[in-house]
């Protein structure tokens, strides 16, 4: 029964953990594309929603835009990015900013360097409170535990 108290707060830990390595991951490319100054035009291919949720979930809403761009190397590059605006519509050539060797990570996002700073930073705090949290549960899960061995058993 006690390792219930230990292994539920452990793999909460790991999945928090991956979640802000991906969160840290994104926002590096995102500002790797940024600083990186090679910018092209892309047309958009393809725009399309995903749903997730519903049930006794709310549902969300995510829309993907599909574009592709000549690199400067000649290389003809597709990429899908979720969370573009609304605005663009199949056809709509955008501005799109990559990094010379990994072009498929390009975005066409506009640099935002603040926002994504605080974004991330946020998120990082929130995972660290939420990882902290966990860690004060099974100290005191864990101390219970000890002082409920101390008292004899009638």
């Amino acid at each position: 029964m006690e390792v219930f108290f230990y292994l539920v707060p452990t793999v909460m830990i790991a999945i928090v953990s991956l979640a802000a390595v991906t969160v840290l991951r994104r926002s590096r490319q995102l500002s790797r594309a940024w600083n990186s100054g090679l910018t092209a035009e892309a047309r958009c291919l393809r725009a399309y929603t995903t749903t997730s949720g519903g049930g006794d979930s709310p549902v969300r809403t995510t829309l993907h835009h599909v574009y592709e761009f000549m690199a400067r190397d000649g290389r003809v590059v597709r990429f899908d990015e979720a969370g573009g605006p609304g605005t663009t519509v199949e056809g709509d050539i955008v501005t799109v900013h990559y990094v010379a060797d990994r072009p498929q990570q390009a975005t066409a996002k506009a640099p935002a360097r603040g926002k994504l700073a605080v974004g991330t930073g946020c998120m990082v705090v929130f995972f660290g409170v939420f990882i902290l949290i966990c860690i004060v549960f099974m100290l005191v899960a864990h101390a219970m535990f000890v002082a409920a061995q101390d008292f004899p058993q009638p």
